[in-house]
């Protein structure tokens, strides 16, 4: 596998690699750069590394210069657990690191790669300082996975753009000859229930999708903000073992000390032998959302998370609650109700009815 390495990283590695090989297989080769997240910081902390084929990009937060010591098996490892967190095939990811060898370091002297590799690292940056507020020390080899959803190489003509998750996972799988997707999966029904109806949603999630994860697609299929705190209440099927609760924070252990973290915990550690959990949102509105295991998926041929189905409007943000929304439904049905024209301003483009969109079967990119 060949890395191209830009000058900043170069200096930082205290290295001096030889020229790049113009005959290697793009496939097999990347560019990758060291830059920061946070403007009012100086040193740098995370690794971008863009796939010079595709444009797939991989994101190492977290990365302190005495790390750079490490940093081609921290590569290696990164480009795997990023290619597997997106459900791609086990065998495919472990076939392609083998034909990629071992890593090599060689200088970069192309412009547009260097383009590439600072655009992926603006969008990464973006993506970790929404996910993380730069305090708690989390590392993550996965936090470029978004940016392998959006649109890249457009100009005028959008036929000329592509996707970049897809363009490696199809260029893989005709290197491989192997199918993209292949891996155990759960449905799963999560119902919230608003007394004058319950909105529900079905969806298909990976087993081992991370709790942090799931939080993300439950946000995305309730239409929800992520403006508040959460937590999971998993169900032991015998009612004389306690739940267990996962908690986003350390914070919130001061509250809950048999509590645990969700951070590196995954569905399958619970599911199948768990049938059902609680997600609530927001501790003060308190949505509770009652998630059921309908069945387990085997061998998942299809990319997900998908929403299967959805049925029933979520509430607006901080109606206070399913007594507060009660209010606010029977008000903003009312024309005639002396405070329509205030609720109504202050729900803007909330609607009464779910948009074809969002009831729509998709999977769901978070």
């Amino acid at each position: 596998m060949q890395i191209a390495l830009t000058k900043k990283l170069k200096k930082a590695m205290g290295v001096n690699p030889s020229s790049a090989h113009e005959d290697e297989n793009p496939l097999f080769s990347w560019t990758a750069n060291w830059t920061n997240v946070w403007e009012n910081r100086h040193a740098e902390d995370m690794l971008i590394l863009v796939n010079n084929a595709t444009c797939f990009t991989v994101a190492i937060y977290q990365v302190k210069r005495k790390d750079l010591k490490n940093v081609a098996e921290m590569m290696s490892t990164a480009i795997t657990n990023t290619l597997l967190s997106m459900s791609l095939n086990p065998e495919i990811v472990e076939e392609y690191m083998r034909l990629a060898g071992k890593v090599m370091f060689v200088q970069n002297t192309s412009r547009q790669a260097a383009a590439w590799v600072t655009k992926a690292g603006l969008e990464c940056a973006f993506h970790v300082a929404h996910a993380y507020n730069g305090i708690v020390k989390i590392y993550s080899d996965t936090a470029g996975v978004s940016t392998n959803y959006r649109l890249v190489n457009y100009s005028s003509k959008n036929s000329e753009g592509f996707i970049p998750y897809k363009a490696m996972f199809e260029a893989l799988s005709r290197l491989t000859g192997k199918q993209i997707y292949k891996y155990k999966a759960f449905e799963l029904l999560a119902t919230l229930d608003l007394e004058v109806y319950k909105a529900t949603r079905r969806i298909i999630v990976p087993a081992d999708l991370e709790f942090s994860r799931l939080h993300k697609v439950l946000q995305s299929v309730f239409n929800w903000g992520d403006y508040h705190l959460y937590d999971f209440i998993v169900f032991a099927d015998n009612e004389d073992q306690p739940a267990i609760r996962l908690v986003p924070s350390e914070d919130d252990l001061e509250y809950d000390e048999k509590a645990i973290l969700v951070t590196g915990h995954i569905l399958s550690e619970f599911l199948p032998g768990c049938k059902s959990m609680r997600y609530t949102y927001d501790m003060g509105d308190n949505w509770e959302h009652e998630i059921q295991l309908v069945r387990v998926i085997d061998e998942c041929d299809k990319e997900s998370p998908y929403l299967l189905e959805a049925n029933g409007q979520t509430p607006p943000e901080d109606v206070g609650g399913v007594g507060g929304f009660a209010n606010f439904r029977e008000i903003i049905l009312n024309p005639d109700h002396p405070e329509y024209v205030e609720t109504k301003e202050w729900a803007k483009y909330w609607t009464t009815e779910l948009s074809e969109w969002a009831s729509h079967p998709r999977v769901i990119h978070i």
